[in-house]
């Protein structure tokens, strides 16, 4: 089984499809593979799928999603069974939309029976990945390498790491499935971890010079999350490092200002001191650490302009 979570949903058994195209068996599915292998309570998709006010007949439809997905399950493990190396990876007869992505394990790989795979399990159902690979659990683990890497100081290996985790977003988390209560808490808890491994990622990279690069990608960072502290401090060395210190403290002054209209606060401490910094930076003055990061010895940033 593969299971992808960052950007469209995509669920492939056997190299075929089984993502339904109507939009509450797909909310059904989308919660029971963010949840791979653990129980999910039928109340649980109750509320996911009529926010919290589920009819009378609600269980019943439950079972019927499932049944529904049970029967995509059975076509996939049937149509695996025949192919000759797993090459079906379009629609599934029925509705299944494809990802397009799927590599294809061999025929009769985690090939059982649909209730193996979408079991009934303590008042709720489990989707059994079999071991197979969730794009979010590779994210997890890469960007858990990438956070001790940076705190060990080991910047390369944290850019790469990080770099990896980010490459497995392929757009917002479950971007085309209906989002209810409890798959929109989940899709922006996925959108915070991806944030917070980005900013690792380009604090790793400025780190290691890389900061001309940087500039495109965090020119159209700010403009996106115009309130983003930590994004507007990188721009700002960035930018001040590359010899645009004007447009560093331009930088500042249009963040200060959206916050100010718009959230009623001033900039963080940190990222005054950054400005000050920046107003005063000569040849012999070394740059203070970006707000929110542990200094590095001998690093001198915002002296180091070109």
């Amino acid at each position: 089984m593969e299971i992808r979570v960052l950007g469209a949903l995509g669920v492939q058994i056997c190299g075929v499809s089984v993502v339904p195209t109507a939009p509450k068996p797909r909310q059904v599915l989308a919660l029971l593979a963010l949840r791979a292998d653990q129980a999910v309570p039928a109340a649980v998709l109750a509320e996911e799928l009529w926010s919290g006010r589920p009819p009378r007949s609600a269980r019943t439809t439950v079972q019927t999603y499932v049944l529904q997905l049970r029967d995509l399950i059975d076509r996939a493990l049937a149509q695996g069974a025949e192919g000759s190396g797993g090459e079906p990876e379009g629609k599934a007869e029925g509705g299944a939309a494809g990802t397009g992505e799927a590599r294809n394990p061999a025929p009769g790989k985690d090939c059982l029976g649909a209730k193996d795979v979408l079991v009934t399990s303590a008042g709720g159902y489990r989707l059994n990945t079999g071991d197979g690979l969730v794009d979010l659990r590779d994210f997890e683990r890469l960007a858990g390498l990438g956070y001790r890497a940076m705190d060990g100081g080991d910047f390369p290996l944290a850019a790469r790491q990080l770099g990896e985790a980010l490459a497995l977003w392929r757009g917002p988390a479950l971007a085309d499935v209906p989002l209810g209560g409890q798959l929109a808490v989940e899709a922006k808890r996925l959108e915070e971890t991806r944030l917070c491994a980005l900013d690792q990622r380009i604090e790793a990279d400025l780190r290691l010079g890389r900061h001309r690069v940087l500039l495109a990608e965090l020119t159209v960072l700010v403009d996106r999350y115009r309130t983003h502290e930590s994004l507007h401090g990188q721009y700002m060395v960035a930018l001040h490092r590359s010899g645009r210190r004007g447009e560093a403290l331009e930088a500042y002054q249009r963040l200060r200002n959206t916050l100010v209209r718009e959230l009623g606060m001033e900039p963080s401490a940190g990222l005054r001191r950054l400005q000050r910094s920046i107003l005063l930076a000569g040849p012999e003055r070394p740059e203070p650490d970006l707000p929110g990061t542990a200094p590095v010895p001998a690093d001198p940033r915002l002296s180091r302009v070109g």
